[in-house]
This record gives C-alpha cells, structure tokens and sequence, in this order.
C-alpha cells in the first residue's frame, strides 16, 4: 500500500511509520513549509498539496501541537485547536479533490473528547465532555467531514496517553539519566487511561485492513491506574526512587489551566471496539508494559 502520513515526525508517527515500512508498505510523509517531495502542507495558505500520480491508498493524520509544551494561554489554546483542526481540514479537502481516492483515513483525536470525571468510566457509546479539551476533540473530529463525504472510510484514533520511553508522559516522568521518577502529582488518585506505543501501532495497522470498521475507537489498555500507582510501577521499572510528592496548588501554579484540564483530574476510559478487531492486546497491564518497554532503558 501507498501511505500518506501526517505528523510523520513524532512519537507515534515515527513508530507507526517504521513499523509499515517493515511490513512492505511505502510510507509518504507530508512535508511541512516545504515543496521537496509529492506531498506538502503550506501553513501559511493552509493548503494541502497531493501529487495525483502518486496513488494513496491510506492516510494516517497525527498533526497536532503538543498540549503540554507550554503554559497555556488563549494563544496557545488557538494554537492546540487550529494545529488539529485547519490542517486536517486542509487534508482532507485535498483527499476530496483526488480523482483516485485512498480506501481509508485514520485521523488522530484524543480521549479528552469525553471530558473528565472523578468515578464515571467512558467508552465510545460515551457522549462528549464540555471542558476545553473535549471541544477540540469534538471539532478535530468533525474536520474530516469532507473525506466522509465522498466515501473514503474514516476512523478517529481516541488515543489515551501513549507509554514509551522515547516520548511523551514516561519520559517528562523520568529524571535525567535515569536518576529516578517524578513525585506523584497532587493528590495521586486521579485516573490515567493508558495504552503502550506497541499496542496503539498494532491498532492502527489492524484498522488498515478492517474495510467494515469506521467511526471512532478508544486506543487504550483497558486497565485505568492512578496516578500514584503509575509512579510507583515505573519506579520499580526502573529501580529507582521517586521524589516527593507534588502538591495539587504548586502543579497548579507550575502549570496554570492546563493543570485543571489535563494534570489533576481523572480520565477513566475504555474501549468496546478494540475486540472488534480480533486483537490481542500485548500490554494489559501497566506493570508487564512498563517492566517490559524501560528493559532496555535502563542500563
């Protein structure tokens, strides 16, 4: 298959790139503020730029800015929802316009699109949350409206936070040079929905195949843990200790309205269509996903 993908460079895209590449895929990134290849995204036009004789029979969208790089300020809150939803809209006007369009588009969305709460579980059958996280969701989602439109099978990838050491939570989690954890974060009961980079890869390559599937899937171990029992599990992953614990006002003050949104409340979410797809999760628990992925971190 020939395979467009977006956000190429990061964490998952990187992974999800490489791991088609050994599968006998031809993996296409879509270079950003530069014309060098078939495939190219303009920022400041907004436009999406796909060579109609190179033939897509997939794409994969994971363009987004990362919601915790900075402070958040109402500059920044534009930045989170434009950077997902102007160029996945870009994107797929593109795909509408092609005369052969790809068979599917898995776009990235993030399990914020269910808001948060302390005790209630969410699945895809959820309804959408109201915070500011929920919202972009919500209209992340709604931008592959034209892809839809003109057939082309679409899937949103709900992902929960995604455990490698390359990347993302582990490694802001993990001291310099392994020295040991960060201290559990206020009060350490809030709920973090999970799933191992491994296994979110192992999805999105089974969805490629699924012609039946569409709509959206929650990418998560189906196993919740608090936020003390991630610190913990991860220290002794590592042989480490952990430094004291980090009360909810200093979280608040180090990290202002994202601490609110996304630091200290609880996000328990599973998936009821992962099983739809036959697959059989590698890390179903945090202890054998962590233990297993820092193996080869730590000497």
């Amino acid at each position: 298959m020939n395979i467009l993908i977006t956000g190429s460079s990061g964490l998952i895209g990187t992974a999800i790139s490489s791991k088609l590449r050994k599968d006998g895929h031809t993996v296409f990134p879509l270079l950003r503020n530069q014309k060098k290849g078939p495939h190219y995204y303009i920022q400041e036009k907004n436009h999406v730029h796909l060579d109609s004789s190179t033939s897509l029979d997939a794409v994969i969208n994971l363009a987004g800015s990362n919601i915790s790089q900075k402070r958040w300020n109402q500059k920044i809150k534009l930045d989170i929802l434009e950077s997902r939803t102007k160029t996945t809209q870009a994107l797929c006007l593109a795909l509408a316009e092609l005369p052969k369009k790809p068979q599917i588009l898995l776009s990235a969305s993030a399990i914020g699109y269910y808001g948060t709460h302390p005790t209630e579980t969410f699945s895809e059958f959820s309804s959408a949350g109201d915070d500011f996280l929920a919202k972009v969701a919500v209209e992340w989602e709604k931008s592959t409206a034209m892809a839809e439109e003109v057939g082309i099978r679409t899937c949103h990838l709900r992902f929960g936070l995604v455990l490698s050491p390359d990347g993302g939570l582990i490694k802001n989690l993990l001291l310099p040079f392994r020295l040991g954890t960060v201290g559990i974060i206020g009060s350490g009961t809030q709920m973090i929905s999970w799933i191992s980079l491994v296994d979110a890869v192992n999805i999105m390559t089974r969805l490629l195949g699924e012609s039946s599937f569409s709509g959206p899937i929650n990418l998560v171990s189906n196993q919740p843990c608090s936020n003390r029992e991630l610190v913990k599990v991860l220290s002794s992953a590592i042989s480490r200790p952990a430094l004291p614990q980090i009360p909810s006002g200093i979280v608040k003050f180090m990290f202002g309205e994202m601490a609110d949104a996304a630091l200290l409340p609880s996000s328990q979410v599973i998936s009821e269509r992962v099983k739809d797809l036959g697959l059989d999760l590698k890390h179903k628990t945090l202890k054998k996903c962590l233990s297993q992925i820092m193996q080869t971190q730590i000497n």
